[in-house]
This record gives structure tokens, C-alpha cells and sequence, in this order.
């Protein structure tokens, strides 16, 4: 009986370490992985820079007054388009009371010299008529008559600009108008403003500028490394954040001798002219990214770049996994050229009936078990990763 016993737990304890062992087998068994592949293909490829900035007019001009004083009346808006010479402001002066008092003095002054030269004059004819001085005596009593009635003259005139701006009925200086043709884009001042004239020592305060929307260039900022490449009438895509589906052709016209630092990279300014279409109204100051062509090849052998693997010793060596057998894969450095960030060239390495693995997203980019050189004589490494 005992002997029946013991070979049913024996029984029990094989089969309980079978069961066990089978568990951990399987629980610890990895799946087989397998990997697509694709082959490479004939396409295009454009290099491009992309550089943001904005696009403005050609030429802004501000407008300033010739005369100190108060905005009286404004008689256009932002956005209106007008002509040279279109009455934009007129100014009301506020004479200054030291300059109006002093102007008041000088025409009493000049009062009192005009009677005094009046009275000599009249002495003089009368006694030039009676033969009694020479007639070079009376001219000098004559010019001096003429010089006091000038400058009273003089006087009065300098208190009339000081009052109101201007001589008798005249109001060039207080009548502001546009120098130039084109639209209002911007009036920094309201009726009941005070301004300052624009003068030798003062920049003077802006009424109103105006430019030609007709006329619109692209105004942005390119990193140093791309800079280098950029070449003199360089043609452009400028896109607008405003205008969607849409770019307009543009030429660079100017690269910046000196570049500024921005956030530690150094950019440098450039300028382009755009192409406007008559469809579409630009406004000034639209946000915009202009797309400059560096480099340019038509069907050339590429690939998708994220197939690129590197080896861990030498960054500079290049290489893709290619199927020689059933999910059999061996590795083949190759030889790269230029790139749009998507595509790469192929300049030598490959063919177009090469099937190259497709790596997995959680496959390791870089190869940290195998010796990049050892090659055979074709260039390719003969150890086999099977997978």
C-alpha cells in the first residue's frame, strides 16, 4: 500500500515539474518578428531654406509738419489711397507767449526807427529841392527810409507766423499734405494732438505714413549655416500666413554683409521682391515664410531617410540591412547625397531590385554588435543578421 502511495506522488510531482517547466518555457518564449521591406526608387529631389519674415512695402513715408502746434482737423483715414499734394491735416498754431511777446517789441522798435528815418527823409527832400545838400546826402536819407518801412515789415510778418502759422492768407505751413501718392497705412496722432515741427534738432512728430502697396517686398531672417549658399537674383516662394493654396514669386534682391544674434544662432537679414497678383490685395505687415532653392536633381535613385542606419564607431559610414534570403537581412554600406529631410540620393550602394528592411519603430537605429569593416571585397559585410 505504502508502495502504491509513494508511486502516485511521484507520478504527481513529475507532472507538476512538466506543467511548471512548460509554463516558464512559454511564458518566456519570444515571438518571431518580421519585417517589411521596400526597394528604392526613381524620383525628385529640391533642397530648399526656409526663411520667415513679413511682407511690407517697398518704401514708407512718414509725414511730418514744418510748424509746431494742435491737430485741428484730420481729413483722411487708414486705408484711404491719395495723390501728391492731398490735404491729409491742418494745424492750429499755439504761438508760444516769450516768442509772441518778443515779436510785439520788435515792431514797437521798428515803429519808432520808421518815424525817426520818415522824419529825416522829409528834411532831406526839402532841402535837396532847395538845392541846399547834394543829392548823395538825400539817397542815404532815402535808403534808410526804405529799410525802416522793410523792416516793420519784416516785424509784423514774423508775428503774424508766430500767431497763426502763416502770412496774410496764405497756410502752406499749416495745411499738412502728402508728399507722395499711395495708401494711408498708419495716423499715430487724433484731432487735439500737439506736434512738434520737423527740424534740424528734432526728428518731429509723424502725422500720418504713407506707402505704395503696389510695390511689396519680403523682408525675413536666414541662419548663418544657410546663408552661404544663398546666390545673388535668387528665386523665391513666398507663402502667406493670410492667404491659403497661394504663393507669389519673388527675387532676392539683398543679403545682409552682418548678422545679428537671436536666442545664441546668428541670422542675417534678406530682401526680396515680390510678384503680386492682381487677384489678391496684400496687406502691409503679413506674416510670411519664403521657400529658396538650393539644389536641384531629376530623376535620381533615392530612398526613404528613415531607413539610414549609422555605424556606432564611424557616424560617417552610412548603411541599410538588404534581404538575402527569408528575413535574412545583411548589412550594405552606401554612398549619400542630397536630401529634402524626406528623400535621400543614392549615389552608389544600391540598385532598384535591392529589397531593404523596413526597421521596426522599437529596432535600435544604432549597431552596437558588429565591426562596420568587416567587409569583402564588394564592400558588404558577410555577417548575417537573422531576425
Amino acid at each position: 500500500m505504502k508502495k502504491v502511495l509513494l508511486i502516485l506522488l511521484l507520478i504527481v510531482f513529475i507532472l507538476g515539474a512538466f506543467g511548471a517547466a512548460t509554463y516558464f518555457i512559454n511564458s518566456n518564449k519570444k515571438s518571431i518578428e518580421t519585417f517589411e521591406t521596400v526597394t528604392p526608387f526613381k524620383s525628385a529631389i529640391v533642397r530648399k531654406v526656409v526663411a520667415a519674415g513679413t511682407v511690407i512695402p517697398e518704401d514708407e513715408v512718414e509725414i511730418k509738419p514744418q510748424i509746431s502746434g494742435i491737430i485741428e482737423k484730420i481729413f483722411v483715414k487708414e486705408g484711404d489711397k491719395i495723390k501728391t499734394g492731398d490735404l491729409i491735416a491742418q494745424i492750429k498754431v499755439v504761438p508760444n507767449e516769450q516768442s509772441l511777446n518778443s515779436a510785439r517789441n520788435r515792431i514797437k522798435s521798428s515803429q519808432i526807427v520808421l518815424d525817426n528815418a520818415r522824419v529825416a527823409f522829409n528834411r532831406n527832400k526839402t532841402l535837396f529841392d532847395k538845392g541846399i545838400i547834394s543829392s548823395q546826402e538825400f539817397e542815404r536819407a532815402e535808403l534808410s527810409y526804405s529799410q525802416a518801412q522793410q523792416e516793420i515789415r519784416n516785424a509784423q510778418s514774423d508775428l503774424q507766423i508766430i500767431k497763426k502759422g502763416s502770412v496774410g492768407g496764405s497756410s502752406a505751413n499749416t495745411n499738412i499734405r502728402a508728399t507722395v501718392s499711395g495708401t494711408i497705412l498708419v495716423i499715430p496722432v487724433k484731432e487735439g494732438d500737439q506736434v512738434i515741427e520737423s527740424n534740424t534738432f528734432n526728428a518731429g512728430t509723424s502725422i500720418a505714413t504713407i506707402a505704395d502697396l503696389g510695390k511689396m517686398i519680403f523682408e525675413g531672417k536666414v541662419d548663418e549655416a544657410e546663408v552661404g549658399k544663398l546666390k545673388p537674383s535668387s528665386e523665391l516662394k513666398v507663402s502667406l500666413g493670410a492667404i491659403e493654396n497661394k504663393e507669389f514669386d519673388a527675387k532676392l534682391t539683398f543679403v545682409a554683409p552682418r548678422g545679428i544674434e537671436e536666442s545664441g544662432a546668428v541670422q542675417f537679414k534678406i530682401k526680396a521682391d515680390v510678384s503680386l497678383d492682381d487677384n489678391y490685395f496684400i496687406r502691409a505687415g503679413y506674416s510670411a515664410n519664403a521657400s529658396i532653392e538650393l539644389d536641384k536633381k531629376e530623376d535620381i535613385l533615392v530612398i526613404d531617410e528613415a531607413l539610414l542606419r549609422f555605424d556606432s564607431k564611424n557616424e560617417d559610414k552610412p548603411y541599410v540591412e538588404i534581404e538575402v534570403g527569408d528575413q535574412k537581412f545583411k548589412k550594405r554600406f552606401i554612398e549619400l547625397g542630397i536630401s529634402d529631410g524626406i528623400n535621400i540620393e543614392i549615389l552608389s550602394g544600391l540598385t532598384l531590385e535591392d529589397k531593404i528592411k523596413v526597421w521596426n519603430i522599437k529596432a535600435p537605429k544604432k549597431d552596437d554588435k558588429e565591426d562596420p569593416d568587416s567587409e569583402n571585397k564588394d564592400g558588404e559585410n558577410e555577417d548575417e543578421i537573422n531576425d
